[in-house]
């Protein structure tokens, strides 16, 4: 093969330069600014040690990613719900056969046999197996050992070079600088932030907020004078003018994203029995367990996210079917001593093929260092292969599960991001829930109150929330003495009312992402016309700059909101209240699969990416205009008409919603 002249001499220069000093062609890619407090390093990893390493090349036409997605979701566009085929996204995304070569040309004059470096299926990546001398000197670096403070490990490195003419066709490289911990949406009623069934700080889910329910408040399930006391059924039925459901297409059942956390039967039926007897006892979701996963679980081991999740959806979508993504075997899942601290990545392989990437064998796609590693060598763990496209995604997938901006790098976040678009232009609507500590992060994400800066008082956005191709559904609650027929306010619980721990709905500006174009004249309007009484710094790159404390030109969040506070469910066998973002997106999400269903018996195809119509028609939503997030020592943003950064568009009115959407192609 023929190598150019500029790819040797800077392999001559590395092999010749030390890590410390790179030589004058190479410019650093990426550079952790600082440790995260919860991360310690430690020992240098041993120059022998095998590290599979990914390179992540840079695609075409993701700068065009928008306009694309704006051309099929955009109501005012001739090609709304015009969506494309997963063929069409590979081939007009997939890097420019300049990039693949050049960067095979780079590996192998620095000495990597050819033979070693696999091309993944979906054309995005490059991957091998290095020692870490190998690594070290081909990347100009030094990788050690990295502690999170739950005994979690993961190598990587606090910066990385490439040569200067490399750096154009890569995205990022693993392992590299990021240290990844995602959050699950919710917390325990103890408080146990630290002793979560399984966060995904800690790499899954938590036990969503909860409490006992008031005495006598499951005698009339259909009985709307206590909403302000106990969410039923019921009550979301009347709050969103939701009429029971008659059709259910099989090609529209509702997705739900689970980790770590599991339903058990029981508690379903259960809760169909005391509040919802028109579902059948032993109504049961469409199992598409990916990775070795397994559900239900005995009552007892049952999880407060899963019977929560359906024991909301299928009142509002029965007799239409809802599939459960249950992701990880029960090692990585549930297993304090696992490794792997990434998120949602093995959901995305097995739900579009394309996604999955390979190292050298064939089989350790993803993160080596963050995501499970299949066949899973330990106890009782997964024994095949990692699973790539095994599931073909539904229309709606609703997901209670994420982290904060400020816990991984902007270039691992900006990928997935993509991802998300791609399966936007296919017509999947991607719910996420927005977070349940207000402007903050969860307590002891990089300080004490989940805030940013020296000094923890800068608002800390959530990922991947501010990833501007997800719809964000923040929290509000029938406050007391009121009644599903009038206005919701947002969610504002102190601590210890009712919740040992604090909960208002999850809201900011992103410090990656800009405003998005369909959302840029509400969010002049919010500044306009409701400006934040804050310091603020502009562009995420000047954080904290003359005392800001957020990013005045973010991407917002959320998009829209629902109710999550009192929620009625049967856990572990027993009735009891619950409350948390985690409540508010699968109410959400339920509404627009509802939506998708009628579409589909007129002929007419799935909404798909719902945020340029929701922006672009706001009088479909029931504004909120009371409640604020506090956080970070301060009261957050505030409601207001419009919207805004707590309530978003606001709640969903599906008689509007559905009337709009069935009149557009």
């Amino acid at each position: 093969m023929h190598l150019s002249v500029l790819v040797l001499a800077a392999y001559a220069a590395l092999s010749s330069a030390a890590p410390s000093s790179a030589p004058h062609n190479f410019a650093v890619h990426e550079k952790r600014d600082a440790l995260p407090s919860r991360w310690t390093k430690r020992d240098k990893v041993p120059a022998g040690a095998i590290l599979p390493v990914r390179i992540g090349l840079a695609q075409s036409n993701l700068e065009k990613g928008m306009d694309y997605l704006m051309d099929v979701s955009d109501p005012s566009s001739p090609n709304y719900a015009k969506h494309w085929t997963a063929e069409q996204v590979i081939e007009t995304f997939k890097p420019e056969d300049e990039t693949v070569e050049a960067v095979r040309e780079w590996l192998i004059a620095a000495g990597i046999d050819p033979r070693r470096i696999t091309h993944s299926d979906n054309k995005a990546w490059l991957a091998f197996d290095a020692t870490t001398e190998e690594a070290e000197k081909l990347l100009q670096t030094e990788y050690h050992s990295y502690e999170h403070k739950n005994g979690y490990k993961s190598v990587a490195c606090e910066q990385y070079h490439l040569p200067k003419h490399i750096q154009e066709h890569v995205d990022y490289i693993t392992p590299g600088i990021k240290l990844l911990a995602p959050e699950k949406r919710g917390r325990s009623a103890e408080g146990k932030l630290e002793k979560r069934r399984h966060d995904m700080t800690s790499n899954g889910p938590a036990v969503p907020l909860t409490q006992p329910i008031p005495a006598g408040s499951l005698t009339i399930p259909n009985n709307l004078k206590n909403c302000d006391v106990v969410i039923t059924p019921a009550c979301i039925k009347a709050l969103y003018e939701v009429p029971q459901a008659t059709l259910a297409a099989s090609s529209n059942s509702l997705g739900i994203f689970e980790e770590g956390d599991y339903y058990s039967q029981e508690d379903l039926n259960l809760f169909f029995n005391n509040y919802t007897s028109y579902i059948p006892q032993g109504t049961h979701p469409i199992p598409a367990f990916i990775d070795g996963a397994e559900a239900p679980v005995p009552v007892k081991q049952a999880g407060g996210e899963s019977d929560l999740d359906f024991e909301l959806a299928y009142p509002l979508i029965y007799p239409q079917s809802i599939t459960l993504y249950q992701t990880d075997d029960t090692f990585y899942a549930t297993n304090s001593t696992s490794t792997a601290v990434g998120g949602f990545n093995t959901f995305l392989d097995a739900l579009d093929g394309s996604y999955c990437n390979y190292t050298a064998f064939g089989e350790t796609g993803d993160s080596p260092t963050l995501d499970p590693i299949y066949p899973d060598p330990n106890p009782g763990g997964y024994k095949g292969k990692l699973q790539c496209g095994v599931y073909k995604p539904t229309n709606v997938i609703s997901v209670s599960y994420g982290g904060q901006e400020h816990d991984l790098p902007a270039y691992y976040q900006k990928r997935q991001c993509n991802e998300f678009m791609k399966l936007g232009l296919q017509g999947h609507s991607i719910f996420y829930a927005s977070g349940d500590d207000g402007v903050a992060g969860p307590p002891g994400d990089d300080h004490k109150n989940g805030c940013l800066g020296k000094d923890a008082k800068i608002f800390s956005p959530a990922w991947p929330n501010s990833c501007p191709y997800v719809t964000n559904v923040g929290a509000t609650k029938v406050y007391p003495g009121h009644t599903v027929f009038e206005p919701e306010s947002a969610v504002v619980d102190p601590k210890g009312d009712p919740y040992t721990v604090a909960f208002s709905s999850g809201g900011g500006f992103s410090n990656i992402y800009p405003i998005p174009v369909y959302q840029a004249n509400a969010v002049a309007q919010y500044f306009k016309n409701h400006d934040p009484p804050y310091p603020y710094y502009t562009g995420g790159g000047n954080m904290g700059k003359n005392g800001g404390i957020y990013n005045r030109a973010g991407r917002g969040y959320p998009d829209v909101a629902a109710n999550g506070d009192n929620i009625a469910t049967y856990v572990e066998g027993q009735a009891g209240l619950e409350g948390g973002t985690s409540a508010s997106t699968p109410i959400f999400a339920s509404i627009v699969n509802r939506i998708n269903e009628e579409r589909l018996a007129i002929g007419k195809n799935p909404v798909g990416f719902v945020n340029p119509t929701l922006y672009s028609n706001p009088q479909i939503l029931n504004d909120i205009t009371n409640g604020t997030n506090p956080g970070c020592g301060t009261v957050g943003f505030d409601t207001a008409p419009g919207w805004d950064p707590v309530s978003g568009l606001g709640t969903p009115n599906y008689p509007k919603m559905l009337s709009l959407f069935l009149s557009l192609p």
